[in-house]
């Protein structure tokens, strides 16, 4: 029953970690580019609300001072995150226009298929 009482209140962590090792797998075990890609988004977006669930404290107010307020929350981990999150769309769109050429060159975007070809012979 105490696991069960752990798994609730810290569930935001239990989500983190099944998006985390959800997009290892899939950028390790699956060989289509696309797909790589998704699983990287995946992992970003794990890594995304690993560093924002603590972030949050309870009854804490903005970092403006105040003498009413006691508890302040540290804006610093959002704004790492948006910057994170611009640096992923930046990351993918990449990602994206490199499947594009390479679909080009190879004539395909399976990654087994990529090795066992030469992009000149064509």
């Amino acid at each position: 029953m105490q696991a069960l009482e752990t798994l609730a209140t810290h569930y935001n962590y239990f989500i983190t970690i099944v998006l985390m090792i959800s997009g290892l797998f899939i950028v390790i075990a699956r060989g289509n580019l696309i797909k790589k890609l998704v699983g990287l988004s995946l992992f970003q977006t794990s890594v995304y609300l690993l560093y924002l669930t603590p972030a949050k404290i309870l009854g804490g107010t903005a970092p403006i001072y105040n003498p009413a307020y006691k508890v302040y929350s540290n804006p610093l981990p959002h704004v790492l995150m948006l910057t994170a999150i611009v640096v992923g769309v930046a990351t993918i769109a990449l990602g994206l226009a490199l499947v594009v050429r390479i679909k080009e060159a190879y004539g395909t975007i399976e990654e087994d298929e990529i090795f066992s070809k030469d992009p000149d012979s064509e």
